[in-house]
């Protein structure tokens, strides 16, 4: 049996390097306590936050909090944690203002004027998002990444796996710290890119590790995305909630040598109408009044509708006729990305409609936590999108995701400093209680055939089974084909030498187990989770 390497000894040990994690790491250094931020890719802007085109909740002209409260809630169709989407409401422009544009310096665009230039997506009832042309969360990743990076008291550690949070039940040695009613989360167990496994204490942990998109076949998400967060906090004991509604998104490229490229909803919210092929606007049928600028849910399902019933493999979104900043900014400067992707693949976005079709996007449900961010376990805080505040409740409004992890990791962090001022941290004793970390196998039997073979059961299973539209044999049959996969997986992660590959795995199908089994348990078509029987 192999040890682990070392110890590593800080107060606050945060996982995940997108807005959520990187806002709470910069608040936290802001009033010095050092922080220990990880990330298992090799470069840390290489996350969901990158990836982001849309833009920001900010305060639009003739906006209000409770406009926003009203459209939240009618996005997330009554499932809606009211006081999370009024702390939203009320402290997200704040947050915007002190730390996106004043700390941090986010390039946003502006009007002519100078103006910030504010746009409108999906369901929103006025414009109150702000841009980067479309490569916002580009933009704010690196802004945020740079700012972090200024900071003495945050030290970035890249090529680190969080293997397993450390929790008092769970690994002391000392029987008596077992006993206690809120099991205390102790740091987690870290594996280096040399294969060697750190036990890294904190006196306050938080899992900002994004979301699940990549447990599915399609996806707009970065291939770290397959729910270790989700994973580790469950299998410690905390309290998930809401797994089952995972939002998809309607517009991604359809092209067969490009991989799933997010189309933005901000298209849609500058004109740009969904047609088939025939040329033919088909969103007025599944939403009179809203038509293309419909909830995700309802256009997601619209498109695989249209395709269904036509035969087709997809759908268009027309900007070219339809837009909106004719006169103001051409189309390819208004979305560069876009249209440079798309170029690449002998789409002219300027000219021509764009083929499209829906992918797993966003996860809706997650760890559960508060207002501050807390979670069941002490001293373990889940921000960001591996959250479940009930912000975003069964369906999630365009442009949310970025400011519930900018407002939640300021939150969150002044939660921490503020206990760690007041002297709530643990005693040396329950620390040195903490074994190193023991390998359950030795064996070199990775094969990575195997590994890939698995992951490509899992990500069909989960596509086909546990899609945009599902029915209880579908689930059923998932949930089986998941626990089976699992067990076996189980047996050999027990024998086998650890590895990021190996870790991704165990962490990948336990989160789809958890997923497909609570879809599985809600009959219940509400927002994106959708039952046909």
């Amino acid at each position: 049996m192999s040890r682990g390497a070392g110890r590593i000894r800080v107060p606050a040990l945060v996982i995940g390097t997108g807005i959520a994690g990187l806002t709470t790491a910069l608040a936290l250094a802001k009033r010095g306590v050092r922080v220990l931020l990880l990330t298992k890719a090799d470069d840390p802007g290489d996350c969901n936050t990158a990836y982001a085109q849309g833009g920001i909740i900010y305060f639009g002209r003739k906006d209000s909090a409770s406009s926003l409260v009203k459209d939240i809630l009618a996005a997330g169709a009554g499932l809606c944690n009211v006081e999370a989407v009024r702390f939203l409401a009320q402290e997200g422009p704040a947050v915007v203002e002190e730390i996106l544009i004043g700390d941090a310096g986010v390039p946003f665009s502006r009007t002519r004027a100078g103006d910030l230039d504010f746009t409108r997506e999906g369901a929103h009832s006025v414009a109150r998002i702000v841009h980067s042309a479309d490569a916002t969360g580009r933009a704010i990743e690196a802004a945020l990444l740079a700012r972090v990076r200024t900071e003495k008291n945050v030290k970035i550690w890249t090529g680190a796996t969080a293997v397993d949070l450390i929790t008092a039940r769970h690994h002391s040695t000392d029987v008596q710290q077992r006993y206690a009613l809120q099991d205390p989360c102790l740091g987690a167990y870290v594996l280096d890119g040399e294969g060697s496994v750190h036990t890294v204490l904190a006196d306050f942990t938080v899992l900002a590790t994004g979301g699940v998109g990549r447990l599915f076949l399609h996806t707009t998400n970065t291939r770290h995305a397959i729910g270790d967060g989700l994973t580790m906090a469950a299998r410690a004991g905390a309290a998930v909630l809401n797994l089952e509604y995972v939002q998809f998104h309607p517009t991604t490229l359809y092209h067969p040598d490009a991989e799933r490229f997010l189309i933005s909803e901000a298209l849609r919210g500058e004109g740009a109408i969904l047609v088939n092929r025939s040329g033919k606007a088909f969103m007025p049928r599944y939403d009179r009044v809203r038509k293309d600028l419909a909830p995700r849910d309802v256009v997601t399902r619209a498109i695989v509708e249209e395709m269904t019933t036509r035969g087709e493999p997809c759908v268009f979104l027309d900007l070219a006729h339809n837009y909106e900043g004719k006169g103001k900014v051409p189309i390819r400067d208004r979305f560069p990305t876009i249209a440079a992707t798309c170029e690449k693949f002998g789409i002219d976005i300027a000219t021509e409609p764009i083929p499209v079709v829906p992918a797993a996007h966003y996860f809706c449900g997650g760890v559960l936590a508060d207002l501050e961010g807390k979670t069941t376990i002490r001293n373990l805080y889940a921000v960001g999108e591996t959250s479940c505040t009930g912000l975003h409740g069964a369906n999630r409004l365009a442009s949310t995701s970025l400011l519930e992890g900018l407002v939640w990791g300021a939150h969150a962090a002044r939660s921490i400093a503020d206990r760690i001022e007041k002297g709530h941290t643990f005693p040396p004793s329950m620390f040195r209680a903490i074994p190193d970390w023991l390998a359950p196998g030795d064996a070199q039997n990775e094969d990575p055939a195997l590994v890939q073979q698995d992951w490509t059961t899992i990500r069909n299973t989960m596509w086909n089974y546990v899609g945009i539209v599902r029915t209880g044999e579908r689930l059923g049959r998932a949930v089986a084909d998941i626990r089976d996969l699992e067990k076996r997986l189980s047996r050999f992660y027990h024998e086998t030498k650890i590895s990021r590959a190996i870790v991704d795995l165990i962490h990948g199908v336990h989160a789809s187990f958890l997923i497909a089994q609570a879809a599985l348990k809600n009959p219940v078509s509400r927002g994106c989770h959708y039952r046909r029987n």
